[in-house]
């Protein structure tokens, strides 16, 4: 097992995923990958630590978040499930989150496109694990839970593909369970996987109701990736320090969340030799449905199985 390191810079960086874009690493099943990342806006900080946008965005390819990659995975086949170990997730010096005026659906709703953006800039100190910001002399603080909204490969083979929406094999999930210590299951869409990461958030709440959470670059991001030929899977699960999670992704909210219960269904029956009806009796009484998030066109839903729920 060897370990990598990447640094961003203008050859590893796109706003798109695409299994045509040439690869930065080529890795084995079994290895590990150090990152740093830029934040989703394409900031990083400078030696003084403030937000700098060393990079011009190429127009074609560059018009969503930042990430890093492709990561191409040898012995990696569409069909085959990859396994990749979140071993550590630390938060760069700052962040942001914006909220009001841009008209999506949620601010439409709520009267809030009458209002002008504001954009909450953040300190974040990674040792004590806590944010800090302030509105109108108030200083208002948040404990940090640092995480990744995007663990991607492209969906098909050719073409380039926009960041925003999660899909079947990863993308933009925002999902705030997927900490450090947390074991995310990806159906590979693409021999050779061609993995991206990038959307690093300090710490949301469920639905990242504003649009955005604390936005932030991340310092250091370590991913191990291994290659599992004994799993068959159609929508990723994940096993997090507080329990077992499957996810649903659909434009339509009851649509996602009956994916969501499928997953959880599904990973009921195998831990459990269980068969739908009586997985469904049980998951009742423990299993946690929640709204991953509300604002990337195709919404999330996601299922939690606590760890030792069911005795």
């Amino acid at each position: 097992m060897t370990v990598f390191k990447v640094n961003p810079d203008r050859s590893n960086l796109y706003g798109s995923l695409s299994a045509e874009f040439d690869p930065i690493l080529t890795i084995s099943s079994g290895d590990t990958v150090q990152y740093s990342i830029f934040d989703a806006g394409w900031g990083t900080p400078s030696n003084e630590g403030k937000r700098i946008k060393p990079f011009e965005r190429r127009k074609e390819i560059d018009s969503g978040h930042a990430l890093c990659g492709p990561i191409e995975i040898i012995d990696a086949k569409k069909g085959m499930t990859l396994e990749v170990r979140i071993n550590e997730i630390i938060p760069g010096p700052f962040g942001f989150t914006a909220a009001g005026q841009y008209p999506n659906w949620q601010n439409q709703k709520l009267g809030l496109t009458d209002y002008k953006e504001i954009v909450l800039q953040w300190e974040l100190d990674h040792r004590t694990m806590i944010g800090k910001t302030t509105i109108n002399d108030q200083v208002f603080s948040v404990g940090l839970k640092p995480f990744m909204g995007i663990y991607a490969m492209p969906p098909e083979q050719g073409g380039v593909h926009i960041t925003w929406h999660p899909r079947f094999c990863g993308g933009n999930i925002d999902c705030k369970e997927l900490t450090k210590g947390s074991v995310l299951y990806l159906p590979i869409s693409v021999d050779g996987a061609y993995f991206f990461v990038g959307d690093g958030h300090a710490v949301q709440g469920d639905g990242e109701i504003s649009c955005q959470a604390i936005e932030c670059p991340m310092e250091f991001v370590e991913l191990t990736f291994t290659v599992r030929k004994d799993m068959n899977l159609s929508m990723p699960i994940a096993n997090t320090p507080n329990g077992w999670v499957s996810f649903g992704f659909h434009e339509d909210l009851n649509e996602a969340t009956v994916q969501a219960m499928d997953g959880m269904l599904n990973l009921m029956c195998k831990l459990f030799n269980l068969n739908r009806v009586e997985a469904i009796a049980l998951g009742s009484t423990v299993v946690d449905l929640r709204i991953t998030q509300v604002v990337n066109g195709v919404k999330g839903v996601h299922a939690i199985l606590p760890h030792g729920a069911l005795r």
